[in-house]
């Protein structure tokens, strides 16, 4: 398994005056959910132009005290992360590919014009947080310990300029499944919104993205779907992304396909990790444009066998159905295929240390 090295910064462990009772603690993670309930820690380290990251602290989960002129709330400037830690079968923890998550973090920093967090202090922060709350770690299937990681601006000026002084904050929640019901198989809604254009900030986990998402998500929620599909801005046309996941097409001749990066779509861990996962397997992957209209008579020949979406959140979660203002087509036999639960497995086998590693993908806590 892989190791880090230790970070230059010093953590500064702060006392708890009232940590959750470890019978109510128990109540509620029997039955997580997911992003509902939190644990009792949070890491915060401030940033200040000329003096850099410093007082890095790990103590009570609390509220934020922010001046109401504070730049995140005006102009924005907010970024985050997410990721896991798993418990292994030796009842020890890891994390998966968090340096990943440090590396594309820093990536949306340069993008909303935000300073870069050392990726081995980023790591540590994590690690840190795990350790004062791994009695969340919910025993439900399929349980983790979810963890998000975020920068915020909190100068205060009116400005329209990049701040002067920045917090970074790792809080954790409990989690078990991400949709509510579990299902083998969602349902896609094909929206008229679009996410992300060239040159924006497509490519970047910030909030903004997810703020205008909000209500091409609801439309899709109304109408009885279980996420959103997002096409290109220029033609309407090209398949990008999901609300919060990216996309695979399976073929019935082997062959795999997943729209490709290009600055509107999120670079994805698990999309990179089943790329990797996929190839292992003899499969033929392909990073190329794939159209709506492709996608439905594909599907309606039987020459697409599965859809599958991914993310850190969902993992890999099939696609049954697709409809738009033009009717319906579903992908398969609706459920899920061969391809996405073998490689589903295949994924979490290793991010919860029950199969070989063979890429140095896990961190033991």
């Amino acid at each position: 398994m892989a190791t880090l090295a230790e970070p230059a910064i010093q953590f500064t462990r702060l006392p708890h005056p009232a940590p959750v009772a470890a019978d109510v603690r128990a109540a509620v993670v029997a039955d997580p959910g997911f992003g509902k309930i939190f644990t009792d820690h949070m890491v915060v380290i401030d940033w200040e132009e000329g003096k850099g990251w410093h007082n890095a602290t790990i103590g009570p989960r609390e509220a934020i005290s922010l001046d109401p002129a504070a730049a995140v709330l005006h102009y924005a400037q907010e970024i985050f992360e997410g990721l896991k830690a798993y418990r292994l079968a030796d009842d020890s923890m890891a994390l998966f590919r968090p340096e990943a998550n440090a590396r594309r973090f820093n990536q949306s920093a340069e993008r909303l014009a935000m300073p870069a967090l050392p990726e081995d202090t980023f790591v540590e922060a994590i690690k840190q947080l795990v350790a004062a709350d791994k009695d969340w770690f919910p025993e439900v299937e399929g349980g983790s310990l979810y963890l998000r990681p975020f920068m915020i601006a909190t100068e205060a000026f009116l400005g329209v300029r990049p701040a002067k002084q920045y917090k970074f904050i790792v809080i954790a929640s409990p989690a078990g499944n991400y949709f509510k019901s579990g299902a083998p198989a969602v349902s896609i809604w094909v929206s008229d919104y679009t996410r992300a254009a060239p040159g924006g900030t497509g490519a970047a986990k910030c909030g903004g993205n997810y703020a205008a998402s909000l209500v091409p998500t609801a439309e899709a929620f109304a109408r009885g779907h279980d996420q959103v599909l997002f096409l290109d801005a220029a033609e309407h046309r090209w398949i990008e992304e999901l609300g919060g996941m990216n996309l695979f097409f399976a073929f019935d001749d082997g062959r795999l396909i997943t729209p490709p990066l290009g600055g509107t779509i999120l670079p994805g861990i698990t999309r990179d990790s089943l790329i990797t996962l996929a190839r292992d397997e003899g499969l033929t992957v392909s990073e190329e444009p794939y159209s709506l209209d492709a996608w439905k008579a594909d599907a309606e020949s039987g020459k697409l066998i599965e859809t599958f979406a991914c993310g850190t959140a969902a993992v890999v979660t099939a696609v049954g159905t697709v409809a738009d203002r033009n009717g319906t087509f579903t992908i398969g036999s609706g459920g899920p295929g061969q391809l996405t639960g073998k490689l589903k497995d295949r994924l979490v086998e290793i991010q919860r240390g029950s199969a070989p590693d063979p890429h140095g993908w896990v961190v033991k806590l």
